[in-house]
């Protein structure tokens, strides 16, 4: 008999982000292992792709209750649910899709288990409710580690959410995490370490890769041919980032050969912006997302990409993006604290320059210095090295496999 996992995710295709395609090829790898598969997600918010939307078209059902759509013969079944800039609309529409999610997950038969990534850790209280009501197992993907994340770290809300996470951790089937520092900062927290699992994140090595990149397909007003040393970051432009470094950075090199490129949306774009304006940065690039056929091209046009982690949130959080940027061989340059996942996993690759110093005009002054002193024959060694750690341990076909044999010993 065909064994059925649900996967409940806030975030799946046609969404444009990048859990969205994790969680595509994730479930496109138990499909092909012969699994039936079905999807229960939100319509696109987070980033809304129009070429996508086409070639996902979704359906009103129930009125427009909910929608469907076919991923590739996968059945995706979607909540309403939007991008408000209100608080209160944001917090009614999570409540929304919380309810209408669960009762959508009630309808479906013959559940042998039950998938979802953090955040939200609500998605697993749901999941598990789900899991004792129609009998099957469930499994809880840690993506971000809340309440950690949080900056407040006492209150009630936090205490709740505390005794929440212990809840999920302990009543799923399996808990997987993508770290071993993530790993380390949770193992504790269950009654049975066992359930717990590293499985990291990958990338898609088909398309992301520097074969794919062609130069000629990217538009010249926004990517304009110069000889200047490129720094890019592209992806979502919020708190999870540390923006300062990255402003003083473009000021003390205002008269140097580099150039900064900032690819997205989120809620510190304004930030930069006026800082842009204020202290008349003209290189810094902002640009709105792109598509995603594109990025292999744009990572190619970048000589090196950056990332600067938030020291408040850096140890609850992996940009995936990492991987991304490894496969199409770009090196990077990293601002983290020592012991933080993203040092941790870069630092035997040899693929980029690490500041984990933590005062800041020491860190600016040695980014600048590595900045001018930097060779291009360097920096594609650097490119080459993340490439070869790619290829070995972090595409979909190596690490969706590791899924499918955790869910295959679970029902087992």
């Amino acid at each position: 008999m065909t064994k059925k996992i649900l996967i409940h995710s806030l975030i799946f295709s046609p969404d444009g982000v990048s859990t969205a395609y994790l969680y595509n090829d994730i479930a496109l790898r138990f499909r092909e292992n012969g699994y039936e598969v079905v999807v229960l997600t939100t319509t696109p918010h987070y980033n809304v792709v129009e070429e996508q939307l086409k070639q996902q078209p979704m359906h009103r059902c129930m009125g427009g209750g909910f929608k469907e759509s076919n991923f590739k013969g996968i059945r995706v079944i979607h909540v309403p649910q939007k991008k408000f800039k209100n608080t209160l609309l944001r917090l009614l529409g999570f409540v929304y899709w919380h309810i209408v999610s669960f009762f959508l997950g009630l309808t479906q038969r013959n559940v042998d288990i039950i998938l979802s990534p953090s955040p939200p850790l609500t998605i697993g209280v749901i999941n598990i409710l789900l899991a004792k009501l129609k009998g099957c197992k469930v499994i809880y993907n840690v993506q971000e580690i809340y309440p950690d994340i949080l900056k407040k770290k006492e209150g009630i809300i936090v205490s709740l959410l505390r005794k929440m996470e212990r809840y999920v951790y302990n009543r799923s089937s399996a808990v997987t995490t993508i770290d071993k520092v993530f790993y380390s900062t949770i193992v504790d927290r269950f009654e049975d370490k066992s359930k717990l699992h590293i499985i990291p994140n990958f990338v898609d090595t088909e398309l992301y890769n520097p074969e794919q990149a062609d130069l000629n397909l990217l538009d010249v007003d926004l990517f304009p041919k110069t000889e200047s040393l490129k720094l890019l970051y592209a992806g979502n432009i919020g708190f999870a980032q540390d923006w300062q470094p990255l402003i003083a950075l473009a000021q003390k090199t205002k008269n140097e050969a580099i150039e900064y490129f900032i690819i997205g949306e989120g809620v510190m774009k304004s930030y930069i912006e006026e800082k842009k304006k204020e202290l008349n940065l003209d290189n810094i690039h902002l640009l709105p997302y792109q598509p995603r056929n594109l990025m292999p091209s744009i990572l190619s046009y970048s000589d090196i990409q950056f990332i600067f982690m938030n020291p408040e949130m850096e140890m609850q959080g992996f940009p995936s993006k990492v991987y991304t940027i490894m496969a199409c061989a770009r090196p990077l340059l990293v601002c983290s604290g020592e012991g933080t996942p993203i040092v941790n996993f870069l630092q035997d690759c040899d693929c980029a320059k690490l500041i984990t110093e933590k005062i800041f005009e020491t860190k600016v002054d040695e980014m600048y210095n590595w900045l001018r002193g930097v060779s291009k024959e360097s920096l594609t060694q650097l490119g080459n090295n993340g490439f070869s750690v790619i290829e070995k341990y972090y595409t979909k076909e190596v690490v969706t496999a590791q899924y499918v044999r955790l869910v295959d010993r679970l029902l087992d």
